[in-house]
């Protein structure tokens, strides 16, 4: 064991020189896209590295910490945990995700791609930067179950990680602001924009007739609220689930506003085949039991009930298969299978 572990944390120390040797050159044959790409025909994104420039080992960085479970409380479970690279960086088959000590959180967990183009983040939209968003689930009891400080401390007394911190930031200081960015130039390149959607839209494939039927459905009845190309248009909606058992009112608690009750951000549409289950409290398992919540499920005396769902939704059951075939095109199995957007080299436990 002691052999095994002397020769990866050799490994590792090597892989780390040459990041301080490439940061120092300016290089950028180090893992990780260059930068936030952006996909053709897509809007432009915020400029979430303006004040976070992003470099590869700053990206090497965030990736690390994202994939290392020693930042949650008993060491069980990381970002990743809950955001799995074959998920889309959801959270597979699990409604709800698994916190520290056998506990659950309340909601399903999101995927987590395209992030640069969305403005709030989180279900409920409480949280409108990047670079805070790790904090939430870093602290939370039935998470990570952290402290700030326990994290910080944990990073310094490792003997990589400030090794780390001055590749990406010129000097081992390791505290919360560098620790976010770093997390956050991970986070913000995970671009999906690779599926057979975007490769027909680029005229380089074509829509088998029951995808292109499908398609035609989908603009008909989905795409006010999953505009494309990113398939959301970042809004807030109540689409007529009932009150869950934990009695989440959504955006409310956010904001207080009674308009705002059972609101929860619209989820784009994109990898919705690798991202099960579905909506906020993840009680859809198929995307057909979501189709058959529009068209049956709809609680209608919602006082902030969507108006566009006010009459609800129809289709035949031909349709309904058509429009479900469609969304299977927007599945990006280049995405999930990005060897650069998966785990880094082993994470030593800090000594």
């Amino acid at each position: 064991m002691l052999r095994k572990r002397g020769y990866t944390l050799l490994v590792l120390l090597v892989f780390v020189a040459t990041v301080v040797l490439s940061a120092k050159e300016g290089r950028q044959d180090l893992p990780g896209p260059s930068g936030l790409q952006l996909p053709k025909g897509w809007p432009k994104p915020k400029n979430i590295f303006k004040k976070n420039p992003w470099t590869p080992a700053g990206y090497f960085l965030g990736k690390r910490l994202f994939f290392d479970n020693h930042l949650s409380l008993d060491s069980s479970i990381s970002c990743a945990g809950c955001h799995q690279p074959f998920a889309a960086f959801a959270n597979y088959d699990h409604d709800l995700s698994h916190g520290v000590g056998n506990s659950l959180t309340n909601r399903n967990a999101p995927g987590l791609f395209n992030l640069a183009w969305s403005h709030e983040l989180h279900w409920d939209g409480a949280i409108n930067h990047l670079e805070v968003q790790p904090l939430s689930p870093l602290t939370a009891k039935n998470e990570m179950g952290e402290t700030l400080e326990h994290v910080l401390y944990k990073l310094r007394r490792d003997s990589i990680y400030p090794a780390l911190f001055k590749a990406a930031f010129g000097d081992t200081v390791v505290n919360s602001q560098r620790m976010l960015k770093a997390i956050a130039q991970f986070t913000g390149t995970l671009v999906s924009a690779n599926s057979k959607y975007d490769r027909v839209m680029n005229g380089k494939d074509s829509f088998q007739p029951y995808e292109a039927a499908g398609y035609q459905v989908f603009k008909r009845n989905c795409a006010a609220c999953h505009k494309e190309p990113l398939f959301t248009d970042h809004s807030f909606r109540n689409n007529g689930l009932a009150l869950n058992r934990f009695k989440d009112i959504g955006r409310m608690k956010v904001t207080s506003q009674p308009d705002d009750s059972l609101k929860f951000k619209v989820p784009s549409l994109r990898n919705v085949q690798f991202t099960f289950p579905y909506f906020h409290d993840g009680s859809a398992y198929s995307l057909y039991q979501v189709v058959d919540h529009y068209l049956k499920g709809i609680q209608k005396d919602q006082k902030t009930l969507d108006p566009i769902l006010k009459n609800g939704i129809s289709m035949t059951e031909r349709e309904k298969n058509e429009l479900v075939l469609f969304l299977y095109t927007l599945s990006d199995s280049s995405f999930i299978r990005n060897p650069e957007y998966n785990v880094p080299l082993p994470v030593l436990a800090p000594h």
